[in-house]
């Protein structure tokens, strides 16, 4: 007969309920790496319930249940199931003796606690105060599946634990299949959970991997559950470079308070010597900064002649935060600088991968729609200048080219409420900054082997200061009529003021300027639905006619942020195709194309546009002549465009395609063309990614260009796989960067191994060779570190 009761022994039956939760809160979290944070398991419910706490009724299920005035106990017998809150304990047999004040559960024990821990054991027997207490054949799985098996443990003093021969494995049927063990595991003899401390020690630890000892520790301590954040050495940093030499760094993770924490990294290169790195953070209310110091004294400056890094003392500084001021608005920084431009790469710290690095003090804002920015730039170039004599212009004085922006503020605004029916939106933006030297590119147009002949050279950018204040006010509205047809009129006016100080080398005027350039419009489009049973399509020609006066100030304006200039596809109806602000497009022109997007049942999609514009009257800001050359070459630059096609292709079987041309008017030979091919099948996956530029001598380009560039990764089985890479100039046959490598992935542990070629040189010579290595362990971090073949 089932028995389901409230006991009268609630303290007792209590106290062996929960004598899992007890052991689970003592080692759920002992498997975390040192310096890392614990799981969430809180053994503090531990001492609420010795108090009495009051934790809901309990309720316990059994066979037979068995009173013993005598020997004053009380027994549940025969798959005994008790649930206190939300804790449920399973057992064969329960024994709670009054007169002992021991509380013992055997056969089959189970606790699973409300984080979702299992704790399984053979037999439980502890005093009804958790004092004192035996585990036999202990195991524990916690909620993200990682486990502890333990023969035997003893709990003493009241807050001592001893796990004898204990194994931690980071998963239980790893990868979801039941039963797979993980390739690593570590084992101790002896671990030792002081609660008080709350700190659990390992003695004589083995680190196995595929059952194979291959690291020992006689002991070492680190932090139970309830401790989120604890100072410990992190994995150590090895590395090599030919000019390092070989390198060491011991991180060292110290929590100074529960918001401020530092890393300390020390390390030794065996040609360089001593090496500093510490990272500072620090988390306050609204917001979290950090600072990372590092450098060192070079022992052998000369490892790095020819380049900014010859020099005995190096280092830098790198910094961001970020801030909330109120629910809207935010600031804060990114900013990084060092003793020399080839630091950071010198030393594979953060921002070695870029040629600069970009320094940001900036404030924002943002309701709904609208948008505020305000950012204060200066570049920091991390690449070399060209020290040889015949140097082009373009490649020496790097960093006096660089602007001091002070700053660069854009807003824009929705309004809330329709004028005369339509949307009304208003963008304003202020640019100041400062350049210290003219920044030109010297080209070779003629071919001739001599750079920088008259008309040879092409103005970037002026040195001296420079600011400009535009603000931007667009209305549009959509009608649809009875037949389908769309009728978006808009109106848009731009309007700007200069002030230009260029230094006398730069060519152009120190004046104070304004410009107007107020615009009307009509978008029509007429979309047309086909209906089959192959699936549906809709195809819709569009046209775009815009009026406008004339751009003025061409020639006396410098030009920052317009000389992007990318037509293709997806900028056909812009109203304004320049990128920025300090050109505006001018003239009466027509846009016309058609965009068709086809849904089919057999899950494949296709998108597609193709279309052309036209200068109808007004002056071509594509073709007035500028020191900047802006719009030269851009296939608008007559009054009849370049055609310009789209395409995306998702067959839903793995393999999508994706293609942007801009082909030329009269032969439909493409100038600039960019395709894409990325393919699914089976362990097999592809990208193929091909490029071509038109040659244009006036801008420097002085030959067409062609690069394709492959990717892929084979899966050898369901934890190998092998990966590559490789970029190649067509023109010059010459293989850019190649990488191949292989990797390995489980849920308990994974693994990359990689090589990689980078050849700049036309020639085809290598100039970098670096080995990358990976070690992932779960819960207790990950291993990076690359080696430099050549350099």
């Amino acid at each position: 007969m089932r028995t389901s009761i409230v006991p009268q022994f609630r303290t007792n039956l209590r106290a062996a309920a929960l004598t899992g939760v007890a052991l689970a809160a003592i080692v759920a979290g002992s498997h975390q790496g040192l310096a890392q944070e614990a799981s969430e398991t809180d053994p503090s419910i531990l001492a609420a319930v010795a108090k009495g706490d009051q934790q809901g009724r309990m309720l316990v299920e059994s066979d037979t249940l068995v009173y013993d005035l005598n020997s004053e106990s009380v027994s549940a017998v025969g798959n005994v199931v008790i649930y206190y809150g939300a804790y449920t304990l399973t057992a064969e047999r329960v024994d709670v003796d009054r007169r002992t004040k021991r509380v013992r559960a055997t056969g089959g024990v189970e606790l699973i606690d409300p984080s979702g821990n299992v704790v399984r054991s053979a037999a439980l027997d502890l005093t009804d105060d958790l004092r004192e207490g035996v585990a036999e054949a202990l195991e524990i799985v916690t909620q993200q599946r990682t486990a502890f098996n333990a023969e035997r443990a003893r709990r003493t003093e009241g807050d001592v634990t001893e796990f004898e021969n204990g194994t931690y494995l980071p998963c239980v049927d790893c990868d979801g299949v039941p039963g797979r063990k993980p390739v690593w595991q570590i084992k101790a003899k002896k671990i030792i959970h002081r609660q008080g401390d709350k700190t659990i020690s390992f003695k004589d630890t083995t680190f196995e991997f595929l059952g194979v000892p291959i690291a020992w520790a006689p002991s070492f301590t680190t932090f139970d559950p309830s401790v989120k954040r604890k100072s410990g050495f992190l994995f150590a940093k090895p590395s090599y470079n030919s000019e390092r030499g070989f390198g060491l760094q011991a991180p060292y993770f110290y929590a100074l308070k529960p918001n401020m924490d530092v890393t300390l990294a020390p390390g030794a290169f065996s040609k360089q010597g001593g090496f500093f790195d510490a990272e500072f953070r620090h988390r306050v209310i609204n917001g979290a900064y950090k600072i990372r110091v590092s450098g060192l004294r070079q022992s052998a400056p000369d490892e790095f002649a020819g380049t900014s890094g010859d020099r005995r003392y190096r280092g830098g500084v790198t910094t961001s935060g970020q801030f909330d001021i109120n629910s809207r608005w935010s600031w804060g920084w990114d900013l990084a600088v060092a003793t020399d431009r080839s630091y950071f790469d010198d030393y594979d710290l953060p921002g070695a991968d870029s040629d600069s690095a970009t320094n940001d003090i900036y404030l924002t804002g943002v309701d709904g729609r609208n948008r505020f920015e305000a950012h204060a730039y200066g570049f920091f170039i991390t690449q070399e200048d060209d020290t040889a004599a015949d140097a082009l212009e373009q490649d020496v004085g790097l960093q006096s080219k660089q602007p001091l922006v002070h700053p660069v503020i854009d807003h824009q605004v929705y309004l809330e409420e329709p004028v005369a029916g339509g949307e009304v939106s208003i963008k304003s933006n202020f640019t100041s900054l400062t350049r210290n030297a003219n920044d030109i590119f010297e080209f070779d147009a003629d071919n001739d082997g001599v750079f920088g002949e008259a008309g040879e050279t092409r103005l970037l950018a002026p040195s001296g200061s420079y600011s400009r204040a535009s603000i931007d006010a667009l209305w549009r509205r959509r009608f649809v009529d009875s037949l389908g047809q769309v009728f978006t009129p808009f109106a848009y006016f731009r309007g700007d003021v200069f002030f230009s100080s260029p230094d006398d080398t730069s060519g152009l005027d120190d004046d104070v300027s304004g410009r107007a350039m107020p615009a009307v419009g009509l978008e029509y489009s007429y979309p047309f639905l086909i209906q089959s049973s192959i699936g549906s399509q809709v195809i819709e020609p569009v046209a775009q006619l815009i009026v406008r006066p004339n751009e003025t100030e061409i020639d006396n304006l410098p030009n920052e942020d317009s000389q992007s200039l990318v037509f293709d596809s997806t900028s056909l109806f812009d109203y304004d195709k320049f990128s920025g602000y300090d050109r505006v497009e001018g003239g009466t022109r027509l846009n016309v194309g058609f965009r068709y997007n086809g849904q089919f049942v057999n899950g494949t999609s296709v998108t597609a546009s193709f279309g052309q514009s036209f200068q109808l009257a007004g002056r071509n800001s594509f073709d007035a002549a500028s020191v900047y050359s802006t719009g030269q070459d851009s296939g608008l630059d007559g009054d009849v465009s370049d055609f310009v096609a789209g395409l995306s292709v998702d067959t839903d079987l793995g393999l999508l395609l994706n293609a942007n041309a801009r082909l030329d008017k009269s032969n439909l030979m493409p100038n600039r063309l960019e395709a894409q091919v990325v393919g699914l099948a089976g362990p097999v996956t592809a990208a193929f990614t091909y490029a071509f530029i038109r040659s244009q001598p006036d801008l420097g380009i002085e030959d067409d260009r062609q690069e394709l560039q492959a990717a892929g990764s084979v899966r050898l089985n369901d934890r190998w796989r092998m990966f590559g890479s490789t970029r190649f100039d067509i023109e010059n046959t010459n293989v850019v960067r190649n990488a191949i490598g292989v990797a390995y992935d489980d849920e308990a542990f994974s693994l990359s191994l990689s090589y990689a070629e980078d050849k700049t040189r036309v020639t085809g010579e290598a100039t970098d060779r670096t080995v990358y290595l990976r070690l992932g362990f779960r819960t207790l971090g990950d291993l990076n570190s690359s080696f430099d073949v050549m350099k």
